[in-house]
């Protein structure tokens, strides 16, 4: 091997043994550990058309797709401009923009939803600034309900999607931008015709890890969420610690496991062809 590929796979030894450790081996372990209850293929293979065909699975699954699309709509459209600020943004403003969109995660998912909890609560800020403007007459219900979730999913996942996009958007030539006004397009034309389109695979970057998170969140729908808005990590979660139904669990958790492997196949192969060299 070359002395240069040798020193590559040294310096990548350490990531693969913590991925090896802390994700493969687990998930493996659950999975064959899960399956082997089962017994023979034959037995595998009706468990596996009794789970995923099931009504229960299909309608979390419908519930887990509509929200992850709804979410990664809104992630995009709020994202989008924000990151375009961002990257037309200098000095101080720049700090701060990116300090409001990283700052938050300096602590964990959980509390920042039961601080979004707080604020749509029925006596929570923003419904008591509602009616203190006398823009509703009751308070609305935002919590326990799909507003919710979407509210606080979309939260959680902007992040992503914003710095995705700002490093697409940083990566455009700017030549190619003034070559645009001094052949005389207008801004507007500039910006629809020659900055969004190469900023797409950065579109199409963030729409995919936004959409692969969000179908495998958990912790905001379980806490923002109504009985109608059970998503699949939750219904794995279920059959785990309350049926103790491991095969069920495990089945579900391949599904998950190769959707999330597909789009990301996706991501990486787009990625790699459009972006800019």
């Amino acid at each position: 091997m070359p002395l240069g590929r040798l020193t590559a796979w040294l310096m990548l030894a350490p990531a693969l043994i913590l991925l090896f450790g802390v994700f493969l081996l687990p998930i493996g372990w659950f999975l064959v550990g899960s399956l082997q209850e089962l017994g023979s293929l034959a037995e595998l293979w009706e468990e596996a058309q009794d789970v995923l065909f099931s009504g229960t699975v299909m309608r979390v699954m419908l519930n887990t797709n509509g929200i992850g699309a709804i979410v990664t709509l809104l992630v995009l459209v709020i994202g989008y401009p924000v990151s375009y600020a961002l990257s037309r943004a200098k000095g101080l403003a720049f700090t701060a923009i990116l300090l409001c969109i990283v700052l938050p995660y300096f602590t964990s998912t959980i509390v920042r939803t039961y601080a979004w909890m707080v604020l749509l609560g029925r006596n929570g800020l923003i419904n008591q600034i509602l009616l203190g403007l006398g823009f509703v007459d009751a308070p609305l219900e935002l919590m326990y309900n799909r507003t919710g979730v979407i509210i606080g999913m979309t939260y959680v996942l902007l992040p992503y999607m914003v710095l995705t996009l700002f490093a697409a958007m940083k990566a455009v030539d700017h030549r190619l931008l003034q070559a645009a006004e001094g052949m005389g397009a207008s801004p507007a034309t500039v910006f629809l015709k020659v900055f969004m389109p190469l900023t797409l695979h950065g579109v199409i970057a963030g729409v995919l890890i936004t959409f692969i998170l969000a179908i495998g969140f958990f912790v905001t729908p379980a806490l923002m969420g109504g009985p109608g808005d059970i998503m699949i990590a939750m219904l794995i979660e279920r059959e785990v610690e309350l049926t103790q139904n491991w095969p069920a669990a495990a089945m579900m958790t391949l599904v998950l496991l190769a959707v999330t492997m597909v789009l990301y196949g996706f991501y990486s192969r787009f990625a790699d062809r459009e972006a800019p060299r």
